[in-house]
């Protein structure tokens, strides 16, 4: 195999690598928000917090600092709160934090690598710049969402929580395009693809289902309602008027937000369908994926709203989330280069 086509090869293999740790991190991220853990590290110590407390005189200094925030005032501290209580969502963070650790270094250590060595084909080096430029910036957006819970508030911004979120599934789309183009490159030599006219707008029906998601998240939205099709026994949550008014106050309205991620979620459904009919004559195994991960979705998604927010199908409807993201990449990828 030639030289550069065996680079191309380890750069395919380096990026699916960190795409995957990004999917771990997603997951990781929906049990610390399920087990209220994200408020537990009340510091950013970006390279000394990577140890945790080793004594148990360091365990309770941390636990005297998550002592003092509204969390435990008001919620954890007066429901009795023990120390080992606190370890168990500790960890959880703790877990989160350095994965988030573990990414940059997957990450940037190759990309200086392949850089020094000047093994990253033409055109491409900016497009990694950006990518290392925005692990750094979800570093800052996570300690950015974690602040906002740490003075005035029992939990985190769910605006925050939401940036926090749509970014690391960018990242995760990215990692996957720029792969797809470096096996595209290293097949027919042509140059990136560029999405379509329908690939933005299916994206952007995509991308607003899973800002949904992170409201319903950050407001607690999926308990409001445990049944489905209806809520409440009627198709429209009563007790809603539908006016502009309304609409205005539309993002911190966990019943507006439950119905409306509930229901955007079948337009998100016809359009992942029209994608994948779109690229299974070129691709029939990414069409087959693209029609699991979201019909597994749907599933998950009422399964959990019939369980009450079930912890274990809640974190599964958040992975399976991130496979719907990586999916509809690869056959909007596709579709793009079925035009050409």
């Amino acid at each position: 195999m030639p030289a550069d086509r065996l680079t191309q090869r380890s750069i395919i293999h380096w990026l699916l690598g960190v795409a995957t740790l990004v999917f771990v991190m997603v997951v990781v991220g929906g049990i610390t928000r399920l087990t209220e853990s994200g408020l537990s590290i009340t510091e950013w110590k970006p390279i000394t917090g990577a140890v945790p407390p080793l004594n148990e005189q360091a365990w309770q200094a941390e636990f005297e600092k998550y002592q003092q925030i509204p969390e435990y005032l008001e919620i954890n501290g007066p429901a009795g709160m023990t120390l080992a209580d606190f370890k168990f969502i500790y960890f959880w963070e703790w877990v989160h934090r350095l994965l988030g650790r573990l990414i940059g270094l997957a990450f940037a250590l190759p990309l200086f690598w392949f850089w020094a060595r000047k093994r990253i084909p033409r055109g491409f080096k900016p497009r990694l710049v950006i990518l290392l430029a925005l692990g750094g910036l979800q570093g800052v957006a996570g300690w950015w969402m974690v602040a906002s819970g740490l003075t005035e508030r029992t939990d985190v911004s769910h605006y925050r929580l939401a940036v926090h979120l749509l970014l690391a599934l960018t990242i995760l789309g990215g990692l996957i395009w720029t792969a797809l183009d470096l096996h595209s490159l290293g097949k027919d030599r042509t140059g990136p693809a560029r999405l379509t006219g329908f690939g933005v707008a299916v994206l952007a029906i995509l991308i607003f289902e899973l800002l949904l998601g992170a409201f319903t998240a950050g407001l607690n939205a999926g308990y409001v309602s445990n049944t489905w099709p209806m809520m409440y026994g009627r198709f429209f949550p009563p007790g809603i008027e539908w006016s502009l008014e309304t609409l205005k106050t539309l993002p911190n309205h966990p019943v507006l937000i439950h119905f409306l991620h509930r229901w955007w979620a079948w337009v998100v459904v016809i359009a992942l369908t029209v994608l994948a009919r779109r690229v299974r004559k070129d691709h029939r195994r990414a069409s087959v994926a693209l029609h699991c991960a979201f019909g597994t979705q749907i599933a998950l998604g009422i399964a959990t709203v019939m369980t009450t927010v079930d912890i274990h199908l809640a974190v599964l409807h958040q992975a399976v989330g991130a496979l719907v993201v990586a999916t509809t990449v690869w056959c909007a990828h596709i579709d793009s280069r079925s035009i050409r």
